[in-house]
């Protein structure tokens, strides 16, 4: 498993942009070179060889393939997740695809892990194999009562396993809505009896397709922001630790808005 971070808390972009071509049309570089990954993980899927080592590997393809094309991308706060012994709920903000892919480049160092996804995901042609073989949570997003069930269980159970958990509590990729951030991921935490680590992140450099929503516009002009907050304990009913998550996505948002005005 490699580690990709500087003294396992951040990590850095150093090179961008190596071929001539690449950044003048970055979609166009990118896409093709990203369906190769695809469609090598959904072979590897397909025949049970999709280790935590491969899913890591991929991910980290993906990664370079996107800074070939000018994307430069920060992460902070790393240390945060080697801190917690054991399972996790990462709870965070969800803008495009991107954090899907490259978030087991630095998660799987240090943790096992799953992500709560919409049902449709294990319906797509290829990509299925793929997502099946994590062994996901899914959940429909029509009924939210049903899919707290789902959660709830299913959640618990991974957790068992020393599975750690990816929440994405907006109703879908868009930008930050507090009032649309449901308490799933911190009613999991609750249940589960683990800590959660709050995810602020910004990731709007590959943007949402008209038609494919995962298949939108590549922009290296838009710098990518990936951060971890310290591990919050549910106290209560956990509205407190509800209203930490937000503050913290809130916060960082702001952050990297001012930092490029």
């Amino acid at each position: 498993m490699q580690n990709l971070s500087v003294n396992d808390s951040t990590y850095q972009t150093l090179n961008v942009g190596t071929g001539e071509a690449a950044p003048l049309f970055p979609s166009l570089s990118f896409y093709p070179r990203f369906l190769q990954v695809v469609y090598l993980s959904a072979g590897l899927a397909k025949r049970g060889a999709y280790s935590n080592d491969v899913w890591q590997e991929h991910s980290i393809k993906v990664l370079r393939i996107l800074e070939s094309v000018g994307v430069q991308i920060e992460v902070r706060g790393l240390e945060q997740i080697k801190a917690v012994d054991g399972p996790v709920i990462f709870v965070g903000n969800h803008l495009s695809v991107m954090e899907t892919v490259l978030l087991p480049s630095w998660i799987l160092p240090y943790k096992p892990f799953t992500y709560v996804i919409k049902q449709s995901l294990l319906e797509v042609p290829i990509f299925k194999h793929v997502m099946s073989s994590i062994d996901p949570i899914a959940v429909t997003r029509t009924n939210p009562r049903a899919d707290l069930k789902i959660v709830l269980e299913q959640g618990v159970e991974r957790v068992s396993r020393n599975l750690s958990i990816v929440v994405f509590p907006q109703t879908t990729r868009a930008a930050f809505n507090p009032e649309q951030f449901s308490t799933i991921g911190v009613k999991l935490a609750r249940r589960a009896g683990v800590p959660i680590i709050p995810l602020a992140l910004r990731t709007d450099a590959w943007e949402n397709g008209n038609i494919a929503k995962d298949f939108g516009k590549i922009v290296p002009s838009r710098k990518v922001f990936f951060a971890f907050g310290e591990p919050l304990i549910v106290e209560g009913k956990g509205a407190e630790e509800q209203n930490q998550i937000i503050d913290f996505i809130e916060s960082n948002l702001a952050a990297w808005e001012r930092a490029e005005i």
